[in-house]
């Protein structure tokens, strides 16, 4: 495999395990736009794990996508109280703080950035990125994610069936913290170098749009998501100035076709009756 599509294949992975961890929270109605900040503290706290104190680089990944979590957890308790546009907002002002913190953070580079010294290529990538897959399918198969289902439909008649629904959510948001934090984990230790200013809040609006685009019904929809907003710009690249824009067509007409994203559950039911 040429190095330009290994290269591929790892941002694809690193995509696909950042665009479950925004599905869970919007499964159960909530638009998480911090993602990219939650990305942040993985891979910073991974790289000075692995790098200042000489951690192993697989602790240290995990580290970072615990350190990931735990923020995730403290920030859900705070910010979950809000809903719709608030908690868009919440999240989205979330991701600045962490951002700002890294960039005036002399002890991690500042604005300059952090050198990564720990290494990690394609497959242990690709092997995460198949966990957290497969994690997602297992938590959407199972009554957590039937919960998150029903919470999403309507989140009132679920309280009155005594469901906790603010600990569900909570529980949806932390998760997709630590997928978050390990996904930045995995981009820092193979690309070698982080700068705060690469999570920003276009990344997580976009990391939440290729799950909108794929399909938020089913667990293949981020997985479709993020392929499709990972290599249709490659598809593209031979149109020079024009490839994003032949990209942003793309994207209006498939959501002007298939509003609900491209993978439903009407759809994964006709296939199944098709077979």
């Amino acid at each position: 495999m040429s190095g330009y599509w290994a290269g591929i294949l790892v941002i694809l992975a690193i995509n696909v395990i950042a665009a479950y961890s925004a599905w869970l929270p919007l499964a159960a109605g909530q638009v998480n736009l911090g993602t990219a900040g939650f990305m942040a503290v993985g891979a910073y706290a991974g790289a000075v794990l692995s790098g200042d104190y000489e951690w192993p680089v697989g602790a240290a990944i995990a580290a970072g996508a615990v350190a990931s979590g735990l923020l995730a957890l403290l920030v859900g308790s705070a910010v979950l109280r809000t809903r719709g546009l608030y908690l868009a907002l919440a999240t989205l002002a979330v991701n600045e703080v962490v951002r700002g913190i890294l960039l005036n953070w002399d002890a991690v580079g500042g604005a300059s950035g952090y050198p990564v010294i720990a290494h990690i290529e394609l497959l242990p990538i690709a092997i995460a990125a198949l966990c957290v897959f497969l994690v997602a399918a297992w938590l959407g198969a199972s009554r957590f994610g039937m919960t998150l289902h029903a919470i999403e439909q309507d989140e009132t008649m679920t309280g009155l069936f005594g469901v906790h629904v603010s600990r569900v959510q909570l529980a949806a948001f932390t998760i997709g913290g630590v997928m978050a934090g390990l996904a930045g984990a995995l981009y820092a230790h193979h690309f070698s170098y982080i700068e705060a200013q690469y999570f920003t809040v276009l990344m997580s609006v976009t990391i939440v749009l290729s799950v909108v685009l794929g399909g938020v019904q089913t667990v293949w929809g981020p997985l479709v998501g993020a392929a499709f907003f990972t290599l249709l710009p490659e598809l593209f690249r031979g149109a020079s100035n024009w490839r994003y824009v032949l990209f942003a067509a793309g994207v209006i007409a498939i959501m002007a076709l298939r509003p609900q994203g491209i993978v439903t559950r009407a759809a994964l039911m006709r296939l199944r009756r098709a077979a």
